[in-house]
């Protein structure tokens, strides 16, 4: 008997999309290159950044 575990799933996916759409807006909008890689590694935590955003504005 063969156990498949899938690990990330649809999870994984959503947040590869989000990974790729925040790094090419973050690097668009940017003006320098420095500013880029700072953009960049905005992209990586973005979803830090949102969630602590929601608890704040929702007051939990």
């Amino acid at each position: 008997m063969k156990n498949n575990v899938q690990k990330g799933g649809p999870t994984a996916a959503v947040y590869g999309l989000g990974l790729i759409g925040s790094a090419i807006y973050f690097i668009s909008t940017a003006t320098s290159f420095w500013l880029g890689v700072l953009g960049f590694l905005k992209a990586i935590v973005w979803p830090a950044i949102m969630t602590y955003e929601a608890f704040r504005f929702f007051g939990a």
